[in-house]
């Protein structure tokens, strides 16, 4: 039996009929970033956006707030079935939703390949469906991307950091990559945590392994 099962750990993606209905309106949340004042649903004219689950989101959503070019993260659920979910509900295991990042940035002041090479580093893509102590399907690890060249980077990035990491002793990479879904904001209290809570808990840990980026790179 895997450990994890022993401590009630939902380890399986719901099918649609096992999954939470949800509700037709989203929940309450912020409506500006706490660290710069941007409006966390927009608009934001001439930027683009792309969307990390690395596990906790609190960390994760640090690591991107703070790279030069970005204009604004929020935090939410992605991937699943469940509409506008709760966090709790998504903690349940019975939404399909991974904790994900929104990330908003300018392509004149940061490339999308810089953001994902972050995104790599910043965690371990080796773990399946948790990161860290952090167990359960929604701290797994996935790309959402807006468009297919991103979507075709974010894929060669993955085959040759995966290659970087067998040689490092690690095991599959396991980072699922998929074009835009529908992203839900989390509560209020859950956006830039970090900030707001600067000592908090955060889980993510990377590998130490270089992710490679450029043309031309080599695994």
């Amino acid at each position: 039996m895997n450990i994890f099962a022993l401590f009630g750990k939902k380890l399986d993606l719901p099918t649609r009929e096992e999954a939470l209905p949800g509700r037709p309106e989203p929940i309450r949340t912020a409506e500006r970033h706490a660290v710069n004042g941007e409006p966390l649903k927009g608009p934001w004219p001439g930027m683009e956006t792309a969307v990390f689950a690395m596990g906790c989101f609190w960390g994760a959503e640090r690591l991107f707030w703070k790279t030069p070019g970005v204009k604004v993260t929020a935090v939410g659920y992605i991937g699943g079935i469940t509409e506008n979910p709760t966090y709790r509900e998504v903690c349940s295991g019975k939404t399909g939703h991974t904790e994900g990042v929104l990330v908003v940035y300018d392509p004149s002041k940061v490339s999308f390949e810089e953001l994902a090479r972050i995104f790599f580093e910043g965690h371990d893509p080796t773990q399946g469906m948790r990161q860290g102590n952090d167990v359960g399907t929604q701290y797994r690890s996935s790309l959402f991307v807006a468009n297919a060249e991103h979507r075709a980077t974010a894929e060669r990035m993955k085959e040759a950091f995966s290659d970087r990491l067998e040689k490092a002793g690690y095991g599959p990479v396991t980072t699922t990559i998929h074009g835009e879904h529908p992203f839900y904001y989390a509560e209020e209290e859950h956006q830039q945590y970090l900030h707001k809570v600067p000592h908090g808990y955060c889980g993510l840990g990377g590998t130490g392994v270089s992710c490679p980026t450029g043309v031309g790179y080599s695994a």
